[in-house]
């Protein structure tokens, strides 16, 4: 079972929830969990556990090097490329690399076959475990533009390979590429909201993307619940979406937090919280 974290907007509390779900998984089944932190941009979910990291590799995009003597000029390899990443001017071909997706058009209509493929790298993958969890996290190198070939590659790398126990994908904030890249392979999508107005607008965004356009399985969890109104509530009623759990407004959460302490760590109390939600989506995985 796979089940993606996201959020329409950051600071909702998606991380959290990720960690605490892999923690609760853990406590509570013989299998190990795989949390999988897919916010290349910002990966910060191993700053809970204590990850001892014994895997690693660097990882990229496929881009074009164009061999001078053979290329005649044509310009044929710059009309195909839609990121327009490629640029034949006059008896030069400039390759724009942060702008290539590695799709390999150029090199397939060469009529000279001049151009061929290096890897661009953009980012790590490293793995681990603390023990109880398998952890593994994409790290894009700072400067690059494109997220998704790392996390594309971070799953690829993980998602392959027979997994036995619960996969926790802890996702970009955001509706984007990447978010979807993430949530893509997903057998179901917690989205972690808070009762705000800012919160029910990236709320209603990112139910857009993962149900209406990807056709997943979705659930909310209501962060902070107290601070704000109950328009979220029946927004959820409304598209029929489940409300998986609330989780009140509590310094306490917030002051574990910025210790470095998980929540379930810090207050054991909502163990049977994310076990209840975890009961429930596996419930609705296996209809």
């Amino acid at each position: 079972m796979v089940i993606a974290v996201a959020s329409g907007k950051g600071g909702t509390g998606k991380t959290t929830v990720a960690v605490s779900l892999a923690i609760a998984a853990a406590e509570h089944s013989p299998l190990k969990p795989l949390l999988l932190d897919c916010d290349v941009e910002e990966p910060n979910s191993g700053l809970f556990l204590d990850i001892d990291y014994t895997y690693g590799r660097d990882t990229g995009v496929l881009v074009p090097e164009v061999d001078l003597d053979k290329c005649t000029y044509c310009g044929r390899c710059a009309e195909v490329c839609v990121w327009n990443s490629i640029a034949v001017a006059g008896e030069k071909v400039l390759v724009f690399r942060d702008l290539c997706h590695g799709c390999g058009s150029c090199g397939l209509v060469c009529p000279e076959d001049a151009i061929s493929d290096f890897t661009h790298v953009t980012g790590r993958i490293e793995g681990g475990t603390d023990g109880s969890i398998n952890f593994a996290r994409g790290i894009l190198n700072v400067g690059q533009a494109m997220p998704v070939p790392v996390i594309t590659s971070l799953l690829n790398e993980y998602l392959t390979q027979s997994v036995d126990g619960t996969v926790i994908i802890d996702a970009s904030p955001g509706t984007s590429c990447p978010v979807v890249e993430a949530v893509s392979r997903s057998d179901y999508v917690i989205l972690v909201t808070e009762p705000t107005p800012f919160g029910l607008h990236d709320l209603k965004a990112a139910v857009d993307v993962v149900v209406s356009q990807l056709n997943i399985p979705a659930g909310v969890i209501i962060n902070r619940d107290g601070i704000g109104n109950n328009e979220v509530e029946k927004y959820c009623q409304t598209a029929n979406l489940p409300i998986l759990a609330k989780i009140p407004m509590d310094r306490r959460i917030a002051e574990f937090l910025s210790e470095g302490i998980p929540l379930l760590t810090g207050l054991p109390e909502y163990r049977e919280v994310f076990l209840d939600i975890l009961a429930a989506v596996r419930e609705e995985v296996m209809k």
